[in-house]
């Protein structure tokens, strides 16, 4: 039950509000802003305060200001005699909820407190998902043991708290937006909004307006405003995803708005000033793409003032294990299994794969794995046939050891039946044969 002070320094009206709302809420009251604010510092799990606007120690909106210092969450309605237009706009503005005047119609009330209830607790579980999120995107819970991801984090830590644009490259999959993001929530701009942009998934004939905005009446179809992604962004951070598919006709006005932070929204006359912090991303080669005529040089230099390479897995294989721990604990959980581990065996065909799709893929597999898995330990038959059907490069004798011990196994577990046995490992009873008489395996052992 939501904790509601009742302000009020006329007794008889505090009390009727009182007994009116005690059946639904658990109320408070207090005779003056002053007694109000000092019961509110002793109890913050107040969620809703309705308070008179004119009394003599401290007028409600005075209140208002002290409450909201503190906890802007909580919600605030003002109760006037006075009915002003201008007392209730300035309630408005300095973050009330509602107001409602004397004489109180209580039914009326009640329905502002249902809408404000659900305000609240929506306000509470917005603020916890963004704890969530800044936890879980915090540059500290990056998994790596990686000498190169660790300077790099070392870079994210410094560019942080500046409003310098970054581009971020590396292939697809070695976390670029887990990059941005870290950012952004290591920030000073972390409580105002990160609206990413994927550039690659946007039609080049809807970008300028997703981007910019546009005015009613701005084209067919354009029945009322609509404020772009950069207007959104304002005083926050915008995330442009693969910004080397911007085409050129876009890039032009995207270099205008980095130079004097101005959009000019479809149908609109006069520009718009926007504050906005820009991360980009590419796995592009933004220099390649200047060469060939379609990225400009001039835009890139704007974006390229800090760059932030990500190198890919099969670079850093040393994140491998700290990662699949992490995978393995993560889907455990979401699958309702309890996988303890990954086998060394299963392991090594992890450190001889290439990783083409990076730490992305390295995730679908553990995925899959855990999903598949009939043991509490994730083991080489839990491998999909692609990992373990990996082409072997000429003189790799590890990944021979890994390919003989699997067939080993496979041969072992089904009581040295080669039919049965070639068609688990996927390939032709007589290639198997062939490998038993390579790798000297007797089938009998």
């Amino acid at each position: 039950m939501i904790k509601i002070l009742i302000v009020e320094d006329e007794k008889n009206q505090r009390e009727l509000l009182s007994s009116s709302l005690k059946d639904d809420y658990d109320t408070i009251t207090a005779a003056s802003g002053k007694e109000a604010f000092e019961i509110f510092e002793d109890d913050r799990t107040i969620g809703i305060i309705i308070s008179d606007f004119k009394m003599d120690d401290m007028d409600g909106i005075e209140l208002l200001k002290r409450v909201k210092r503190c906890a802007p969450d909580v919600i605030f309605i003002l109760i006037t005699a006075y009915a002003s237009v201008s007392s209730a706009v300035t309630a408005l503005k300095l973050g009330a909820y509602d107001y409602i005047t004397k004489p109180i119609v209580i039914e009326k009330l009640k329905v502002i407190l249902k809408r404000a209830v659900e305000s609240y607790f929506l306000l509470i579980e917005n603020r916890e998902l963004k704890e969530k999120l800044k936890m879980h995107y915090s540059f500290e819970k990056i998994i790596t043991k990686s000498p190169r991801m660790k300077e790099i984090l070392s870079i994210v830590s410094r560019v942080s708290h500046s409003k310098t644009t970054v581009l971020i490259t590396g292939e697809s999959g070695t976390g670029k937006e887990l990059i941005a993001r870290a950012i952004y929530n290591a920030s000073d701009r972390n409580d105002r909004p990160f609206i990413p942009i994927n550039c690659s998934a946007i039609p080049e004939t809807l970008l300028e307006s997703e981007l910019f905005g546009y005015e009613k009446g701005a084209f067919t179809g354009a029945v009322k405003t609509k404020k772009g992604k950069l207007e959104i962004a304002d005083r926050g951070t915008a995330f442009f995803d693969e910004v080397g598919d911007v085409p050129l006709t876009i890039q032009v006005k995207l270099l205008r708005f980095l130079q004097f932070g101005e959009i000019v929204p479809l149908g609109r006359e006069t520009s718009l000033h926007v504050d906005v912090r820009i991360i980009c991303s590419t796995n592009k080669d933004l220099r390649k793409k200047i060469e060939e005529g379609i990225f400009r040089e001039d835009l890139f230099y704007r974006l390229n003032v800090v760059e932030i390479h990500i190198p890919p897995l099969r670079e850093r294989k040393e994140d491998i294990t700290p990662l699949v721990n992490h995978f393995i604990k993560k889907y455990s959980k979401v699958s309702g299994k309890s996988i303890e581990g990954i086998s060394n065996e299963a392991m090594r065909y992890l450190f001889s794969y290439n990783w083409p799709g990076n730490v992305r893929e390295l995730e679908s597999l553990i995925e899959r794995a855990i999903v598949m898995s009939r043991d509490t330990i994730i083991d080489v038959d839990d491998l999909p046939i692609s990992l373990k059907g990996i082409e072997e490069k000429e003189g790799d004798l590890a990944l021979k050891m890994v390919e003989k011990k699997h067939i080993e196994r496979v041969l072992g577990l089904q009581g040295g039946n080669i039919s049965k046995a070639a068609e688990i490992l996927g390939i032709h009873r007589n290639t198997l044969m062939s490998k038993l008489k390579e790798y000297n395996i007797n089938r009998n052992d």
